[in-house]
């Protein structure tokens, strides 16, 4: 696993729990407001942590911590992420993967052998957009099969979606929200401008807390609770 940061305790990622963070290294994705760019652009990679580090870290904290998140980067372009949760569950934590669902081979295998307690799942944009927005080649459908897996799993799950107000309009988060009809949680997440991969979104801003307001009213006619972060 190409392990490209630890976060050592979290008491908000994973909901309920107490947890650390893994940052993987790579994403198939190069959206550009991304705000993990030291772990998309192969020109920003530091050093990636040894796996055994992070076990020897893990196997310290047991009874501390409840649980382990592993994000990105996305997590599931990485060949050995199977083998890598199966060892995270053998000393016996939950664990809960984000992912941008375009690998629903790779969720189908977690998902079939439960390896993963919790998945949440970026939803970029609606399908007919999402090649754009993202700046890739991914499979519309992929992204698609990831969703309706996902809920019909039984697994604890949630949907976000980061707002730049440039990239999307209401009306494609109205879409997106007739694409995860009947979801459980859909979480809007406020764009930050802190960093970004492509620099020009340093000066992009979100929507007013208003509109959130009302973009939450609105969206919970598809989905059973919308938040916004």
């Amino acid at each position: 696993m190409k392990i490209g940061g630890l976060q050592r305790v979290s008491l908000i990622d994973y909901p309920g729990k107490i947890c650390a963070i893994l940052f993987t290294q790579g994403c198939d994705f190069r959206c550009p407001y991304c705000h993990n760019p030291e772990l998309v652009d192969p020109d920003q990679y530091l050093e990636c942590i040894p796996e055994e580090e992070i076990f020897s870290f893990l196997e310290k904290r047991r009874g501390k911590l409840d649980a382990v998140s592993i994000t990105g980067g996305e997590p599931t372009i990485q060949p050995d992420l199977v083998e890598f949760i199966e060892r995270i569950k053998d000393i016996n934590y939950l664990v809960k993967i984000d992912t941008n669902g375009s690998r629903p081979e790779i969720l189908e295998k977690l998902i079939n052998q439960k390896l993963v307690d919790y998945i949440a799942m970026d939803v970029k944009a609606p399908l007919e957009r999402y090649r754009k927005i993202t700046k890739s080649n991914v499979n519309p459908d992929s992204v698609k099969r990831s969703i309706e897996m996902i809920m019909d799993s039984g697994i604890e799950y949630e949907f976000r979606t980061t707002v730049v107000k440039s990239l999307l309009k209401i009306d494609d988060l109205q879409k997106i929200g007739r694409l995860i009809k009947d979801a459980r949680l859909y979480v809007l997440q406020k764009f930050v401008p802190s960093k970004s991969l492509d620099k020009r979104f340093l000066s992009k801003t979100t929507y007013s807390d208003k509109h959130f307001e009302i973009l939450k009213e609105e969206l919970g006619n598809y989905v059973h609770r919308v938040v916004v972060r």
